[in-house]
């Protein structure tokens, strides 16, 4: 987040990607992004929901869209192929011309379940 921010300082513009699990290491660093009215888009790559067979992603990947909202960033989920682009472009207008925070999570619906 913080190289994010850097790079709009600097005049360009940078995504975010990173698994559910990651989430939760990022959290304080929605302070900077909020405090500072840096742009923030952020393409999470969800576990812990549709046909998880792991018990170690369920907290953080049930967390993640609370946990977000708390700090002030909008989320949009995408469960079906035909729906990133159209999700993708409305969340780049969002945080690049309306100044938010945006998270496009990308569900397990969306992705498929690990089969380990």
């Amino acid at each position: 987040m913080a190289l994010l921010a850097g790079a709009d300082l600097g005049g360009a513009r940078g995504v975010l990607l990173m698994q559910s699990s990651g989430t939760g290491n990022c959290v304080n660093m929605l302070s900077l992004i909020k405090s500072g009215h840096f742009p923030l888009l952020t393409l999470v790559s969800m576990r812990g929901d549709f046909g998880e067979g792991n018990p170690w992603q369920y907290p953080m990947g049930q967390a993640v869209e609370p946990v977000l909202k708390a700090m002030g960033v909008i989320c949009l989920r995408i469960e079906a192929p035909e729906d990133v682009v159209p999700t993708v472009t409305a969340a780049l207008t969002m945080v690049f011309q309306g100044g938010n925070a945006v998270a496009v999570l990308l569900t397990q619906r969306l992705l498929g379940a690990k089969a380990f």
